[in-house]
């Protein structure tokens, strides 16, 4: 719960910077992580977000910190300002500059539709059709000047649209990926009618081909270009005031961070960097603790997040398409979300089927057992009523609610209609829920040509752990990581996030014909440029280490496959080798008749920071020396029938404790269950991994 006071302290060095604070605002709380190696303590806060202003909520967790500002060397901070603004639509006015003839590029898509059967079905495009304009000018696919730039009619565009009350404007020409000069030239003359910098090139932000991708993309940066920028700057100003000397460094969705000062530039880049920092956090516990290979699932209180790490390192994509017709085509971690989170709804539908989710009783009202009102019952509600949370945290206000009343909902609004008790009927919603968390784990593995069976589920998030062990049994997963601090894993990301700065520019010719001197020059121009870019930063990094991959696609294909490349000067033949591996890798089908494209050429250049020593997040001097000494109590669980389970407090655990279920640890910010027949040991870091009952 929110506190006016550090959470814990820790005493132990924690590496070569002397205090870094990490800040990740989510939807409902915003929490803290502070590691400070002179004072040798690590302290957490988590507080109430403020939405009207985030920046609040930033203050109001480094106060509850005790935080000295003024004597920290560095703030990351990571913001969901740019994601809601998204997915709410609360978007700045923005004009769009185009080709003539392709200004409903961006409404005409790929010839999806919103709902794919029905006759009706709504779609708002970013900018709409009366702010779009469009000039003459044409660059033909190969880079060549079709059509001059019409400077008088691009003039006469610009000014409409300052008119017209835009605050931010694209400019996006046809195939300006192959020759950016026109848009060059007329961002130069747009800027000297601008009122301001909301300038957006489409080839700065995504040098590739598919205009309508390029398009939206570019319009996603422009439309929250504005409040992004607005936001950090009233943020450093407010950090400034209180005494704060250094950069603010703000989270990208690639799991990299970039300078306050910078990152408005590509604000499209933040978008899903909340869900990215938590990935980035898993990426780096896994790999500490010598478990590289983890699927993480990271349950919160209206949705559970799952992504995939290999040989810690989180599955990038630059094809994520946030909402229907809303592809984001800048390199994010890929990241896939399901509505089930602890708020989700259970109800009976008109089948007579039991249904959870995607319904939230969010933060307010709640859920039932919140005592705010809530009265529709969900999976966290389920969770107390089987003795999995603690009912002596439960609302006990004179005339609140009572886990008698909760279970007196739980058989009227579902047993009844089911058949079942209240029991039954929490037992069932825990069964659905977990079904289908579980289904968005696979879908994610198998998707990305793994099985889920060679990972360990690294869960997180405040209700993450309460599910693991149900979820890695329905997928045969062996093991689970439950880290230190799930609750504040995404803040701990943003700790430990390095730099990283990802370039794609399109090649889009069949291997045979393309010049691969070219190729040689696009991936040290990347590396270049990504270098300079990190050397521009006022922040400490160990090294710099670049990751290269192609996009490849047989010709005649829509989809790419992307592949890995040890070498700035691959072979023709060793791409085609590469590329046919990872095909049958993924499909287990060879084509050798047909030729292949080569379609991007990507590098990510990352400046990796000091090591931060995470055994320090829970205090070894409130251990106990043995595990009865940790126990807090005991109470009846349900787990396929009830059982006398103990209960221990997470911070008293020996550190050379090994638990068989079933048991309960519960800690500030989530509760682990350990089912029957399964063991829990911690590691070095104090990470608790359980091993499943089939494979001990």
């Amino acid at each position: 719960m929110p506190g006016s006071a550090p959470l814990t302290a820790a005493t132990a060095p924690i590496g070569s910077q002397s205090q870094v604070a990490g800040i990740d605002v989510g939807g409902t709380f915003t929490d803290l992580v502070l590691f400070d190696a002179d004072a040798r303590t690590v302290r957490l806060a988590k507080v109430p977000t403020t939405l009207d202003n985030q920046a609040g909520g930033v203050l109001n967790a480094l106060d509850a910190a005790e935080a000295d500002i003024a004597a920290l060397d560095l703030i990351v901070h990571g913001t969901t300002t740019t994601t809601n603004a998204v997915l709410e639509r609360a978007l700045c006015r923005t004009g769009l500059i185009t080709t003539a003839g392709f200004r409903d590029v961006l409404e005409l898509g790929r010839r999806t539709r919103p709902n794919a059967y029905g006759m009706k079905g709504e779609f708002r495009p970013i900018i709409p059709r009366d702010l779009r304009l469009e000039v003459p000018e044409r660059m033909g696919a190969a880079g060549n000047t079709l059509t001059p730039l019409d400077e008088d009619a691009l003039r006469a565009a610009v000014t409409a649209l300052k008119e017209d009350g835009c605050e931010s404007l694209v400019i996006h020409f046809l195939h300006a990926y192959a020759n950016p000069a026109h848009e060059l030239r007329a961002a130069e003359v747009a800027a000297g009618i601008w009122p301001n910098g909301n300038i957006t090139m489409g080839h700065a932000l995504l040098s590739e081909s598919r205009e309508y991708e390029r398009g939206v993309t570019a319009a996603v940066n422009a439309s929250v270009q504005p409040l992004l920028r607005r936001y950090v700057e009233r943020l450093a100003d407010t950090l400034a005031g209180r005494g704060y000397r250094h950069d603010v460094l703000v989270m990208n969705g690639n799991g990299g961070m970039v300078s306050a000062r910078h990152v408005a530039e590509e604000a499209a880049k933040t978008v899903m960097s909340g869900p990215a920092s938590g990935v980035m956090a898993a990426a780096y516990t896994g790999r500490r603790a010598g478990i590289p290979d983890l699927l993480t699932y990271d349950m919160g209180g209206t949705s559970t997040d799952v992504a995939l790490i290999r040989g810690a390192e989180p599955a990038v994509s630059n094809e994520i398409e946030i909402e229907y017709a809303m592809p984001i085509h800048v390199p994010m971690v890929d990241v896939r979300t399901v509505g089930a989170g602890g708020g989700s709804i259970a109800r009976v539908n008109a089948a007579g089927l039991l249904q959870v989710g995607p319904e939230s009783a969010g933060a307010t009202p709640g859920p039932i057992c919140y005592g705010r009102g809530g009265t529709r019952p969900t999976i966290s509600d389920a969770n107390l009523l089987l003795g999995r949370l603690n009912p002596a945290k439960l609302n006990q206000v004179p005339g609140g609610i009572g886990v008698s009343d909760i279970a007196e909902i739980f058989e009227r609004e579902l047993g009844r209609p089911l058949g079942l008790d209240a029991t039954g009927a929490a037992a069932a919603v825990l069964q659905v829920a977990n079904a289908k968390m579980a289904g968005a784990v696979r879908m994610v593995s198998v998707s990305l040509g793994e099985d889920p069976r060679d990972f360990a589920l690294f869960a997180f998030g405040g209700a993450g752990p309460l599910h693991a062990t149900a979820i890695a049994r329905e997928l045969g997963v062996p093991r689970v990581l439950a880290p230190s601090r799930p609750g504040i894993t995404n803040a701990l990301g943003c700790v430990v996030a390095d730099l990283r700065h990802d370039f794609v520019n399109t090649v889009n010719r069949p291997l045979d014909l393309a010049d691969m001197e070219a190729v040689h020059a696009l991936f040290d121009t990347q590396s270049a440029e990504g270098r300079r870019l990190i050397g521009k930063e006022a922040v400490k990094i160990d090294e710099i280490r670049e990751i290269r991959t192609v996009d490849m696609q047989f010709i005649g294909q829509t989809h790419v496959l992307r592949v890995a490349v040890d070498t700035p000067r691959p072979t023709r033949e060793e791409l085609q080798a590469r590329f046919e591996a990872a095909y049958f890798a993924r499909f287990r089908v060879k084509l050798p008749e047909i030729r292949a494209t080569l379609v991007n050429v990507n590098t990510s250049v990352i400046g990796r920071r000091p090591e931060i020593d995470l055994s320090t997040l829970i205090d070894p001097a409130g251990r106990k020396a043995t595990l009865a000494e940790a126990e807090t109590g005991r109470r009846q669980v349900w787990f396929d029938g009830w059982h006398d389970t103990p209960i221990y407090w997470r911070d008293h655990l020996p550190a050379t404790a090994t638990l068989t279920g079933p048991a309960i640890i519960e800690q500030m910010d989530t509760t682990i269950i350990i089912e029957p027949g399964d063991t829990a040991a911690q590691d070095a870091d104090g990470n608790i991994i359980i091993t499943l009952g089939e494979t001990a």
